[in-house]
């Protein structure tokens, strides 16, 4: 199974000819390859995997994978938290 995390572009650099950038993902910001979505700009959002972002986000949709992402999280500690009992 693959998972891809939105993040906030905070800032765009070139680095050995490749397009990267700083991405804030809920409050930690990574250097993440930008090259695949050359189009992207500081303060829009990408869908990143491993390192690096394969497709723009808007906003909206941005919010919604992290709310979905949250909740998983939710469940899986409640699930941990009932096992252990």
């Amino acid at each position: 199974m693959c998972l891809s995390v939105p993040g906030k572009v905070l800032e765009i650099m070139e680095e050995d000819g490749f397009k990267m950038g700083r991405v804030n993902f809920s409050g930690i910001t990574k250097k993440i390859c930008l090259q695949y979505i050359p189009d992207i700009q500081v303060g829009e959002y990408a869908l990143v995997h491993v390192g690096f972002a394969i497709a723009k986000l808007d906003e909206k949709e941005a919010a919604k994978t992290l709310r979905l992402l949250g909740e998983l999280e939710q469940l899986q500690d409640e699930s941990k938290e009932e096992s252990s009992s």
